[in-house]
């Protein structure tokens, strides 16, 4: 009833909340991109997305295509590769962002374990400039990671804004040097909120320094300062700094999929890695569903 090339049309651009994106990702035209998407529409009798010359947006029935549209498609991917006889095997260096730590990647990992047993899966988990600085080093297969400014790199995975975060109770004294929670170098936040800081005349001074998201987010909890952060990531326990507070803005921030060097033993997995994480991006701002 619904044809999977039309549901991995409708997820990119249920992901990138883009056609234009959606067809660059997918190497389509964006009038192919919106014949898919509109058949879809047609075969469910439902909107999928409501889009005007500015944005576009999921329904109510969109959201829930998103459900249905991931166990489609891994159906049928499974289905092929058991008669085609395909098995994934070797050894491959996955790295991803700390961003991702307290989403819902494992989840997406988890299913990519159960599908592909015989691929040796390694996890890096660190800053995205180190992540980057592996991947050229020829140290990992496939990093998910944010993009630097500017960049053009890479294939989108997800579009988000950075944005100040800290304690409900934290109050800023315009009088004295921001307080910044921030990873060390070569974090991409990091270097972003010092660059927008200098620019804006503003003085800062660092309040923690932590290679760990859980050490930052502990920090920013106990109001020791302001931390620059994706804005659909934000940890519990945590909130947008007002913006009265007069910070500058920290502009928007990719999160994209980089390929390394393409070893042979390592090409299929990582190309199969790549189109789950694609296929489930949407869950990547989402926090991981309790287990209790």
């Amino acid at each position: 009833m619904y044809e999977p090339t039309q549901l991995r049309t409708f997820l990119a651009v249920a992901q990138t909340l883009s056609f234009t994106q959606a067809a660059r990702r997918l190497g389509l035209r964006q009038s192919t991109v919106s014949q898919h998407v509109r058949r879809l529409e047609e075969a469910t009798g439902r909107r999928l997305f409501t889009r005007d010359t500015h944005r576009v947006e999921l329904t109510e029935d969109g959201e829930a295509m998103l459900g249905f549209a991931r166990t489609i498609l891994r159906a049928h991917e499974r289905a092929a590769a058991f008669f085609t006889g395909t098995r994934l095997r070797g050894r491959l260096r996955f790295g991803a962002s700390e961003d991702f730590v307290l989403t819902r990647l494992p989840e997406i990992l988890e299913a990519f374990r159960r599908d592909h047993p015989e691929v040796e899966l390694e996890l890096t988990v660190e800053l995205s400039g180190t992540l980057h600085q592996q991947l050229e080093a020829g140290r990992l297969d496939l990093v998910l990671a944010k993009r630097r400014p500017g960049d053009t790199h890479g294939e989108l995975v997800w579009q988000s804004t950075l944005t100040w975060i800290g304690a409900p109770s934290l109050r800023l004294d315009p009088d004295r040097p921001v307080p910044l929670i921030v990873f060390p170098p070569p974090g991409i936040t990091r270097a972003r909120a010092l660059e927008v800081l200098e620019e804006d005349g503003r003085p800062w001074r660092i309040a923690c320094t932590s290679g760990s998201l859980s050490g930052l987010i502990a920090a920013a909890r106990a109001g020791l300062g302001v931390m620059p952060h994706t804005r659909g990531l934000i940890p519990p326990g945590l909130v947008p700094v007002p913006a009265k507070a007069g910070l500058p803005e920290l502009g928007g921030v990719d999160f994209v999929l980089l390929h390394g060097r393409r070893r042979a033993a390592a090409q299929d997995a990582a190309d199969a890695l790549a189109a789950a994480i694609l296929a489930g991006g949407d869950r990547l701002h989402r926090p991981p569903v309790s287990r209790r």
